[in-house]
């Protein structure tokens, strides 16, 4: 049973900066480097370890499709973490607001292609859903002691669509 649908939104920085940071290559680089063969596009994420350090890890996730049933939000209270696709097909990013330490009504969004996001610590977020193969990525998160995800299991489940 479905608590509601939730509509998926198009992935802008404005909509997500509650959440994190939205990485892409909108509008002129901040720097041209290389001879004047390549755009830098200079420190888009917020990236937060903690007292942990940054680990880069590739993630081979299984496609999804939509409508997409939600039933587990996660967090890390301990890290940021970043997902950066390996490939140009869009995914499906899920985030809620904290209200007192349980997740609120999620919200959804459909990246572009080229599009990375990077969750502040400590936000609840759905799991890597890519909607298209292949699902790899890679991700760039804390790496330390210490138990650093959080998970909580809707019941009733949420079903996300596309608009």
């Amino acid at each position: 049973m479905s608590r509601f649908e939730i509509t998926a939104q198009p992935l802008t920085a404005e909509g997500f900066a509650p959440f994190g940071d939205v990485l892409d290559c909108a509008g002129e680089p901040d720097k041209i480097i290389n001879a004047g063969l390549c755009g830098r596009y200079h420190d888009r994420a917020q990236l937060d370890f903690g007292d942990g350090r940054a680990g880069i890890s590739l993630f081979n996730a299984e496609p999804r499709s939509l409508p997409y049933t939600l039933d587990l939000l996660e967090r890390h209270p301990d890290g940021s973490q970043c997902f950066v696709p390996l490939s140009e097909h869009p995914f499906l990013v899920i985030v809620a607001p904290d209200e007192g330490g349980t997740p609120g009504t999620p919200l959804a969004f459909l990246t572009a292609p080229g599009q990375a996001i990077n969750f502040h610590r400590g936000t609840w977020h759905g799991v890597l859903t890519p909607l298209h193969a292949p699902g790899l990525f890679a991700v760039i998160d804390r790496i330390g002691d210490g138990a650093n995800l959080e998970e909580v299991y809707l019941n009733p489940s949420y079903t996300v669509s596309s608009g």
